[in-house]
């Protein structure tokens, strides 16, 4: 795994067409399916955090109020990731809080979005549901740190997608586990995953 980072944003509601804010960011880079960089920080975006938001992520408005500003955090987190195609479990609403931050900053967003749920649907039907949480259990994955905090969602995710990527070597003998595989892959019909793989293997 090459050219890949794992994103993970804790925000104050579900999306940024109602007015929701990021305020903490945490991205790994991969190189060979390890985690060979880490960027997070937390972010004053000016807003509020709801108390049951609190309740969830343990981010409180006081420790916000000593954070740095959200446009210095995602000029920060923008050259941290580059060009990389960025991953994220589910990707629909990471990369919506990606794009809108970086707008506010008058900046692009250009990288492409992986997402790890609809690879997992794709590689680990059977499993209970496709939450994070859920398959970390499921695969004995590592875990570090209090669920939703982006950094240890994210080292979860890269965890996952380390996973995802000897699977598929073990189980169809595909040791490509890069950009094209992961987007063509998320992009299959469930019952042509292996006709996509073969491409690949």
């Amino acid at each position: 795994m090459s050219n890949l980072a794992v994103i993970d944003f804790e925000t104050t509601g579900a999306t940024p067409a109602m007015g929701a804010r990021a305020t903490e960011v945490a991205i790994c880079l991969l190189e060979g399916g390890r985690i060979v960089d880490r960027f997070a920080s937390l972010m004053n975006a000016g807003v509020r955090v709801p108390p049951f938001i609190t309740q969830l992520t343990g981010i409180s408005n006081a420790m916000l109020a000593s954070a740095p500003a959200a446009d210095a955090v995602m000029r920060e987190a923008a050259r941290f990731v580059g060009t990389r195609t960025l991953v994220a479990h589910n990707a629909a609403f990471d990369r919506q809080f990606w794009r809108a931050e970086l707008l506010r900053c008058d900046l692009q967003a250009p990288q492409p979005f992986a997402c790890t749920v609809r690879l997992a649907r794709r590689l680990y039907p059977d499993a209970p549901n496709h939450r994070l949480g859920t398959l970390a259990e499921w695969l004995d994955l590592p875990t570090a740190g209090r669920a939703h905090r982006a950094l240890a969602d994210a080292e979860v995710t890269a965890q996952l997608l380390g996973r995802m990527a000897r699977d598929l070597d073990r189980r169809h003998g595909c040791t490509r586990f890069d950009p094209e595989v992961l987007l063509a892959l998320q992009g299959a019909a469930r019952h042509k995953v292996q006709a996509c793989i073969q491409q690949f293997a």
